[in-house]
């Protein structure tokens, strides 16, 4: 999957976070530390929802933009 993801720099390095995916969000010395950290969190983040979503009936859709 892409997510679209927005980098901040700042005097301490980047902050990166995912507009779509509301607190999730990391941050690295660099911007490909930051990039390499905001993947994990993904994972993180998507690993919790669908644990939040087991038992339910869950289904997919497609939506053109």
């Amino acid at each position: 999957m892409r997510y679209r993801i927005a980098l901040h720099e700042s005097e301490e390095g980047f902050s990166v976070s995912v507009p779509g995916l509301p607190g999730c969000w990391s941050q690295g010395a660099t911007e490909a530390e930051a990039i390499e950290s905001i993947k994990d969190a993904l994972r993180e983040y998507l690993e919790v929802i669908n644990e939040q979503l087991r038992g339910e009936e869950v289904r997919e859709i497609e939506v053109a933009n």
